[in-house]
């Protein structure tokens, strides 16, 4: 079976976290995640999944020198960031899809799928 990513995309000009949402609209939401990851676990499905914190959060290490070098905030400017995410087993990109419509409603936002890269054959 194949991996896929599912991730959650947010605009870079905010930076929203669970505490800013409507209480009311966020008790929804996550009764509907709930939801989508109980039929992910039970379809067998579900590998992981996860939410971040905001990329001001984030410190960036670089070692690839001699010596580490620790940046505060995150690597890149974008005009969106990585909110959260899910990896998914799917027979095919067709059935990743479908379980990214259900995300996608579940959280009433964007979310992106992509194929986990996989080792060549040696």
């Amino acid at each position: 079976m194949t991996k896929y990513f599912l991730s959650l995309p947010h605009d870079s000009a905010e930076e929203p976290t669970m505490e800013d949402m409507d209480p009311a609209e966020l008790q929804e939401i996550i009764a509907a995640v709930d939801g989508f990851n109980t039929a992910l676990q039970e379809s067998g499905a579900f590998v992981t999944a996860g939410g971040l914190q905001p990329p001001s959060t984030a410190t960036t290490v670089d070692y690839s020198g001699d010596s580490p070098v620790l940046t505060p905030g995150p690597f890149v400017k974008a005009d969106e960031y990585l909110g959260g995410f899910w990896i998914i087993e799917a027979e095919n990109d067709d059935v990743a899809i479908e379980w990214t419509k259900q995300a996608s409603r579940a959280l009433r936002s964007r979310i992106e799928v992509r194929a986990l890269q996989e080792a060549p054959p040696a």
